[in-house]
């Protein structure tokens, strides 16, 4: 264990010093004093070693890191299943809807189990259950679409049974800043897979010459039997809030509609959701629409040869991949950062942070989809501005989370914001603008083929303008709301009557 830990420091030590100071991580070097080895082996009140902790949140990160592989993969390859099945983008934007719906509407049943049963038991079955069909998807023959319908949406069976369980997890091992940073990490698992997911799937795709692959490789039974393995064995269930000296036998339980009450006068929780939903349709629709747009942008300008015969979006898939990646890491590490030094200054720094990020990259993102016509290099530089406001989000809304909510009701609180954010997001925004793209197709020629789906596309600017107005409603309650948190913690049995009146 005593190597482990040596590796894991050496690890996070390369890990800072890889990148220029702009871009590193000093907070994981300076301000984590637990990476110590004097520490490391010390029970903290959860019940969990700090050396099983740490391993824990890289064992989490690890299956965050397929779990977005595995979503964006289909966005990597969406120019030849479209050819391959002869679909239009209409029924091309269904593959992320049912996928997403179907995530969406099993996360509040996993958020119940989650918050009253073993986690890492429920996550196991969900994650091998995901495996295997995500295996089976790749052996869809070409009459029939439905049946690769049919299988993205049971793969949001075994993707919901993980992302409402994970970040609890997190919060029942690290209180306050070292949650913030451990939160961090987890969720820049969300950038880089997503980014990996649009390389390893045009790529493998590419070297192939079948798209199938893609889904073969994206999330293998041996990778998701490593992921089960590791948590059965190694992860250690931490007992629910009582790393916040609050044990859990001390907590009054109450039933799921008195936590759906509670969660709905929370205004923090149910503002910064709608903010996070904003995040949810641009992120949505640019993630299964931006290789196949930048193709048609490169197709309209001369750049490239029409498709014809699969391997149509390889190169713009790898590059959008690799731009998701960096705006990824740039986007969460300066929205930590900047977080981390605006609290000191005021208690609304986060949903400031949020609001400023979602406000930002609307006319970066404007730019991006304007330029295309004239200039696809000035495309990707816009998407980058765009990406990285639009990454600095991602911990900070699920710190926000777990600091309002209390530790019986969180897993419930993630299930219900993945519902909201999902079902007025990303769950219709890829077919939504698939649809609007149809719509305004005046010609099946590749001119209207790109001006309709750049036309539609415009949507995404608009809907960051108005999340970023919920995360400003969001700082008008947040003192508010945390501090009524606090007050309730020697007290844990009135919160269900007090806590968020």
């Amino acid at each position: 264990m005593i190597q482990t830990v040596h590796l894991l420091s050496l690890f996070l030590s390369l890990f800072s010093v890889s990148f220029p100071f702009s871009l590193s991580l000093p907070f994981l070097s300076r301000s984590l004093p637990f990476l110590s080895l004097s520490s490391l082996s010390e029970e903290s009140p959860s019940g969990v070693s700090k050396v099983r902790a740490l391993l824990t949140v890289f064992i989490l990160c690890y299956i965050n890191l397929l779990n977005y592989m595995d979503r964006f993969t289909v966005a990597g390859v969406l120019p030849d299943i479209e050819q391959y099945f002869g679909i239009d983008d209409g029924k091309s934007g269904l593959l992320q809807t049912v996928f997403i719906c179907s995530y969406m509407f099993l996360a509040p049943v996993f958020g119940y189990l989650g918050d009253r049963y073993n986690r890492k038991l429920i996550m196991s079955v969900g994650i091998s259950f995901w495996a295997l069909v995500t295996l089976a998807s790749s052996y869809t023959p070409k009459e029939h679409f439905w049946v690769l319908l049919l299988t993205r949406g049971l793969v949001g069976v075994g993707e919901a049974s993980y992302s409402t369980i994970a970040p609890t997890i997190i919060a029942d091992l690290y209180v306050k800043e070292k949650r913030t940073y451990m939160l961090s990490i987890f969720y820049f698992a969300i950038p880089v897979g997503s980014g990996l997911g649009y390389i390893v799937g045009s790529q493998v795709g590419n070297l192939a010459k079948d798209w199938h692959w893609a889904l073969r490789v994206s999330v293998t039974p041996g990778l998701g039997l490593i992921a089960v393995l590791l948590l059965l064995f190694v992860v250690k269930e931490p007992e629910r809030g009582a790393i916040e000296a609050r044990p859990e036998h001390h907590m009054h339980r109450t039933s799921w509609l008195e936590d759906l009450h509670a969660l709905s006068k929370n205004y923090s929780f149910v503002l910064s959701t709608f903010g996070f939903t904003a995040v949810a349709f641009v992120t949505g629709s640019l993630a299964l629409w931006a290789p196949t747009f930048l193709f048609r942008a490169a197709v309209f300008n001369g750049e490239r040869a029409p498709c014809v015969e699969g391997n149509c979006a390889a190169s713009d898939s790898l590059i959008f991949g690799a731009i998701t990646v960096v705006t990824g890491l740039l986007g969460v590490t300066s929205g930590v950062l900047i977080s981390r030094q605006l609290r000191t200054r005021t208690p609304r720094a986060d949903p400031l942070v949020c609001a400023t990020g979602l406000l930002l990259s609307a006319p970066f993102l404007y730019l991006a989809i304007v330029c295309a016509q004239a200039s696809t290099n000035a495309t990707y530089a816009f998407i980058f501005l765009g990406e990285t406001f639009l990454s600095m989000n991602w911990a900070i809304v699920a710190d926000m989370l777990l600091y309002v909510v209390v530790p019986t009701r969180r897993s419930t609180a993630e299930a219900l914001q993945i519902v909201i954010s999902h079902l007025l997001g990303d769950a219709g925004s890829p077919y939504m603008i698939g649809v609007v793209s149809d719509s305004l197709r005046k010609t099946d020629s590749f001119l209207w083929q790109f001006r309709s789906l750049q036309l539609s596309l415009l949507l995404c600017s608009f809907v960051a303008v108005i999340g970023g107005g919920f995360f400003l409603a969001t700082a008008l309650f947040i003192e508010r709301d945390r501090h009524l948190l606090i007050w309730d913690q020697p007290e844990i049995q009135r919160q269900s009557h007090s806590y968020l009146l």
